[in-house]
């Protein structure tokens, strides 16, 4: 048997803001980026030591809105933002960079995870949601895009769908294979099937309860990457958090993942040193009061810290190796500056 080539983790970041909202019906997620680097996103991740942080800016998304498909809203939109998202992740990802993708609603998870397969066939997903968002136009309720990306992106789902005009461009190459959940706790019910029929690794939060967060995600990294050579994506979902530690977001779910276990969760797989994308989305500053608001998107920013290496132990400074020393000159002691006086 070979030894597991060691991984260290990328010191390089790369920002890509989505604001982007019509993969559901609630205004107000599309402005999370802007919330977020006000809150001090960039100079947060600056902060960690040795942490090369680059924002690239927005996606800016205009299409034309007259093709209809049935039972997916604004699927032209969709497409298009998504197209465009997938090529800037690409393009981060080639700069040596992880890339950190600030949404928007979870439509967005298409674009990301197709951009970071065109350069990593080899990724694996880890899906962070209390949603397993694994519908089709034909088993959603909602006709919300957001619930759909994962059965977009897997190959083994392709045949359960009709033409989508507008998505030539994405054709589904990731297999279902690489994909895990941690968080699960509002699963509609073609979407267990789903996960049933081709064995998808799932912790939903009663599984999490009995074995614990460390116990849950080294399960679902064994099951999809026993050999630990592969790059790692995480699209995390503000949602699998309680709603008390995140309650501005549109989909809440009581009884979710305590932010000390979504920060272990991201210690793990940071110290993978495989980490290479991470996704955060569904935060959405219209909804709550101003605490609301701030707790939700606090929270947000202690999840992409701990993917990103920040220690709750604290750090010390690079190349020191005591505490500095105070150095004492006679004339700033009072007692012998008044000495040297009566002298």
């Amino acid at each position: 048997m070979s030894k597991a080539t060691k991984w260290k983790p990328l010191n390089k970041v790369g920002i890509i803001g989505v604001p982007f909202e019509k993969g559901q019906k609630k205004y107000g997620v599309s402005v999370a980026p802007a919330a977020m680097r006000t809150a001090g996103l960039i100079e947060q991740l600056t902060e960690i030591d040795g942490l090369d942080v680059k924002d690239f800016g927005d996606i800016e998304t205009v299409c034309d809105e007259n093709i209809k498909v049935d039972n997916m809203a604004h699927l032209p939109l969709v497409s298009a933002c998504n197209r465009q998202l997938s090529n800037r992740v690409s393009q981060v990802l080639r700069d040596g960079r992880v890339v950190v993708t600030i949404g928007g609603d979870h439509s967005i998870g298409v674009g990301t995870v197709d951009g970071h397969y065109k350069v990593n066939e080899d990724m694996i997903l880890i899906w962070v949601d209390a949603h397993a968002d694994i519908n089709t136009n034909k088993t959603s309720d909602s006709g919300s895009v957001h619930g759909m990306p994962v059965a977009l992106l897997v190959k083994e789902l392709s045949d359960y769908w009709p033409y989508l005009p507008t998505m030539d461009w994405q054709v589904p190459k990731f297999s279902i294979k690489n994909l895990g959940y941690l968080g699960l706790r509002s699963v509609d019910q073609f979407e267990r099937l789903a996960i049933e029929k081709y064995e998808v690794p799932a912790f939903a939060m009663e599984d999490i309860s009995e074995h614990g967060i460390q116990n849950s995600i080294n399960h679902i990294l064994q099951v999809l990457d026993p050999c630990m050579n592969k790059p790692i994506h995480v699209s995390f979902d503000i949602d699998s958090l309680d709603s008390l530690e995140a309650p501005s977001t549109g989909t809440p779910v009581r009884g979710g993942l305590t932010l000390r276990e979504a920060i272990c969760l991201m210690e793990i797989i940071h110290n993978t040193g495989r980490l290479r994308a991470i996704d955060l989305v569904e935060i959405n500053p219209a909804l709550g009061n101003e605490s609301d608001r701030r707790k939700t998107i606090e929270a947000g920013l202690c999840v992409l810290k701990a993917g990103l290496g920040f220690s709750r132990r604290g750090t010390a400074p690079r190349g020191v190796l005591d505490l500095p020393v105070q150095t004492h000159h006679d004339h700033d002691c009072p007692a012998k500056e008044l000495l040297r006086q009566n002298k």
